[in-house]
């Protein structure tokens, strides 16, 4: 007949090797998203890398236009040197040496503009194709790094919430619906609060937390919280569905379990979690287990 230690130890074996399945799991996920994040990122700083060396050859050829630009306008802008009155010629008629010379005054005609330079047309057109790709070369540098900046967070926040998700289903502490949650207050391990929340900036309480909706993004299922956690305010932001928030409190032997499973317009349902004991609690009860322990040693 077989006893019931040699019952549990298949099942105990079994239950470690699903454990360590389990881990692989999560190793092999995490490493996935490492190495497709890494590739992106390296990807994002090469195309960046050539925007900014375009960017860098563009700056030079206006540099350079601008220079010829400059040369051009200064040497239309310098006058010509005003040209010397020319001698008085001797008059035909034999005028008489004593006679005073008559002074002429030379009027200089009004310099007209030089007619329009077809080389300045060139340069201002250049100037302004080089001008206009410029401008192209830095919004499309701007959209690059805005892309990159949003894939990592996308990615890193992806690659999270699938760990806690697999790691909290392994253990089987999510629960979807009020009947999960009654089956897991069943167990007896924990203390389970149910709640409604509705966007609004005051608080409400649920268990041992106050707890405030601020913000809720219905179409990417995700939200924003205030809470009072040993008299301070902790916020969480961008929360997703499912997605456990874990709260350390000091008279708790474990953290406390916050999920919302449910998501709606400006209204969020979920449940608390706490454990079952506070620590005032367990040292009241040890004390007296380890008082009649001690008795019993004396005796």
């Amino acid at each position: 007949m077989e006893t019931p230690n040699q019952n549990s130890a298949p099942i105990a074996k079994t239950g470690l090797l699903l454990f360590v399945i389990a881990l692989c799991g999560i190793a092999g996920i995490s490493t996935f998203y490492f190495v497709r994040e890494h590739r992106q990122a390296l990807q994002l700083a090469s195309t960046n890398e050539a925007l900014t060396a375009n960017l860098n050859q563009v700056q030079g050829q206006l540099q350079s236009l601008t220079d010829k630009l400059n040369a051009l306008t200064a040497a239309q802008q310098t006058p010509p040197a005003p040209s010397e009155p020319s001698a008085a010629r001797p008059s035909a008629m034999g005028e008489r040496t004593h006679k005073k010379p008559v002074h002429r005054v030379v009027v200089a005609k009004k310099q007209e503009p030089p007619p329009d330079d077809p080389r300045w047309g060139q340069v201002q057109s250049q100037l302004t194709d080089q001008q206009k790709q410029l401008a192209a070369t830095r919004e499309e540098m701007e959209k690059n790094r805005t892309e990159l900046d949003g894939r990592l967070n996308s990615t890193r926040d992806e690659l999270n919430g699938t760990i806690s998700h697999t790691r909290d289903e392994l253990n089987g502490s999510i629960a979807r619906t009020h009947e999960e949650v009654v089956a897991l207050q069943k167990r007896g391990e924990r203390n389970y609060y149910e709640f409604h929340l509705d966007k609004s900036k005051s608080f409400q309480r649920v268990g041992p937390l106050n707890v405030s909706l601020r913000k809720v993004n219905e179409k990417h299922k995700r939200y924003n919280l205030a809470m009072i956690v040993d008299d301070m305010q902790v916020d969480k932001k961008d929360v997703n569905v499912l997605e456990p928030v874990w709260i350390t409190l000091a008279d708790r032997p474990q953290p406390v379990q916050l999920v919302v499973n449910k998501i709606q317009k400006d209204r969020i349902e979920g449940y608390v979690s706490e454990p079952k004991y506070k620590n005032s609690e367990l040292s009241a009860s040890a004390a007296p287990a380890m008082d009649k322990t001690q008795q019993a040693t004396e005796r």
